[in-house]
C-alpha cells in the first residue's frame, strides 16, 4: 500500500543523508539511476525529497548509499512536493531558472494556450533531460527538456 508524508522535514533530513552519502561514496546520479532502473532525473528528484520510488528502486538506491531500512521505507512514501522554502531562490542555479520563469513565463502560457487551449501541462506525467551540447561559438550549453502531457481543463 503506498502512504502520504506529510512532515516534509523527514525528507528533507534525508535528502541530506543521501547526499552525504553519495558524494562519501563518490557515485553520480546516473549510477544511482542506473541501479534504481529509473531515470536520472526521477531518481535525483526523488533522492532529494519530490517523488517516491517504487519498492525495487528504494532498495537498490538504498543499497548502494548504505541508508537503513527506515530511509527505504521513507523512500517510498509520496512527499509533500514543490516549493522552495524562503520564496525567491538565492542559490545561483536555481534563481537562473526562476529568472527565466520571469522572464519568459507568460510567453509559455501564451504560447501553450494558443496552441494547445485551455489547460495545463502536467509535471505528474513528465520527463526531463539535461544534456551539455558544444556552442558553436565556444564553451558549453545546457539542453533542457520539459516534456509534459497535456491537461485540458474541463468544465464542470
Amino acid at each position: 500500500m503506498q502512504h502520504a508524508q506529510f512532515d516534509p522535514t523527514a525528507r528533507q533530513a534525508l535528502a541530506v543523508t543521501a547526499v552525504d552519502a553519495k558524494v562519501r561514496k563518490d557515485l553520480s546520479w546516473q549510477q544511482l539511476a542506473d541501479a534504481a532502473g529509473l531515470s536520472v532525473a526521477f531518481v535525483t528528484a526523488a533522492l532529494l525529497g519530490q517523488h517516491a520510488l517504487p519498492e525495487a528502486a528504494a532498495k537498490a538506491v538504498a543499497g548502494l548509499l548504505d541508508l537503513d531500512q527506515d530511509a527505504v521505507r521513507l523512500l517510498q512514501t509520496v512527499p509533500t512536493r514543490g516549493s522552495l522554502p524562503g520564496g525567491i531562490p538565492t542559490d545561483p542555479t536555481i534563481y537562473r531558472f526562476h529568472e527565466m520563469l520571469e522572464v519568459y513565463g507568460t510567453t509559455l502560457k501564451a504560447l501553450v494556450h494558443e496552441q494547445f487551449g485551455d489547460g495545463i501541462i502536467s509535471a505528474i506525467n513528465f520527463k526531463l533531460d539535461v544534456r551539455k551540447i558544444a556552442d558553436p561559438e565556444g564553451g558549453e550549453r545546457a539542453v533542457i527538456t520539459l516534456d509534459g502531457k497535456y491537461l485540458p481543463t474541463r468544465p464542470f
